[in-house]
């Protein structure tokens, strides 16, 4: 018979489960709420706020936030060294990197996903030639790698694309493979490869449904790893072209009147601390959401 003792014990547990579940799902609405903000901002303030982002008012330069320019708009966050309103340039700065961010998680989401399971599936030939290819890129840095590819290819928004899915890749492939190993020789697995089903069915709908927990939880991580890595190369020069707004050049012009001017560089690089912070809450988030002990409370 159970003990009244183990009774409480087993309660305790489940209470504490319960709660674990209750902060996960905070950690996981709140941080979609600020995303959601910021997308929605990005897409529908340039057009509600109609001002160019580019256009330069030499009166107006190095004005404070909440200064009135020399053709009566309010910049909400102040202007850059040329007059440009700051408030325009990090919302489509801030679209910029969400549109780059996106691409790429789907391109290399796809290819990643796509080398893994095959890599996984088959074994053999092909998942040494793929798995050899993943470390060599590993080798090498993914900026200096990201600088190497642009230089060749130009600055561009999506040859900045290209090059990042060409250095995000190989995370999807190595967590997809792992989980394709792991699932392989289950029983349901053996079941549908006795009942005849081919590689392509074995792969799409057998293996990857119970692959895509955490692809999607390194998905989430990896957004924030490819928006930052899209300022770094705006920052440096590199990335998206001159006369494009972007977070990491924008932050770059603010550089030089960080005494003077400071929310230049610190607004901008305020969006994107918000914004490597909520992803990278999120994906932790839903890395503890799929945990099977959580979901079983």
């Amino acid at each position: 018979m159970t003990s009244a003792a183990d009774t409480i014990a087993v309660n305790q547990t489940m209470l504490r489960a319960r709660r674990a579940r209750r902060s996960v799902t905070a950690r996981i609405v709140v941080p979609l709420v600020i995303i959601g903000a910021l997308v929605v901002g990005a897409i529908v303030v340039p057009w509600l706020y109609n001002y160019d982002p580019l256009q330069a008012d030499l009166i107006s330069r190095l004005k404070p936030p909440g200064t009135v320019t020399s053709d009566g708009r309010i910049a909400l966050l102040g202007t850059d060294q040329i007059g440009g309103d700051l408030f325009a340039q990090i919302m489509a700065g801030t679209r910029i990197s969400l549109l780059i961010g996106a691409a790429t998680l789907v391109i290399a989401g796809f290819v990643g996903v796509l080398f893994g399971l095959i890599a996984g599936h088959f074994g053999g030939a092909p998942d040494t030639t793929l798995m050899r290819l993943a470390d060599i890129q590993l080798a090498f840095p993914s900026i200096l790698l990201a600088i190497l590819i642009v230089s060749v290819l130009g600055q561009g928004v999506w040859n900045i694309i290209i090059v990042l899915s060409i250095a995000s890749w190989v995370v999807f492939a190595r967590v997809t493979r792992s989980q394709v190993l792991t699932l392989k020789n289950r029983e349901y697995v053996e079941a549908a490869r006795t009942l005849g089903a081919g590689n392509g069915h074995l792969m799409l709908r057998t293996l990857l449904p119970g692959a895509i927990a955490p692809v999607v939880v390194v998905a989430t991580t990896q957004f924030a790893a490819v928006v930052l890595a899209e300022a770094a190369l705006s920052f440096l020069g590199v990335g998206v072209p001159l006369g494009t707004p972007s977070l990491g050049s924008t932050i770059y012009n603010g550089t030089q009147y960080l005494t003077t001017a400071w929310w230049i560089s610190t607004f901008p690089g305020v969006v994107l601390v918000i914004l490597m912070l909520c992803f990278g809450i999120l994906g932790d988030a839903l890395r503890d959401r799929f945990d099977p002990r959580l979901r079983s409370a």
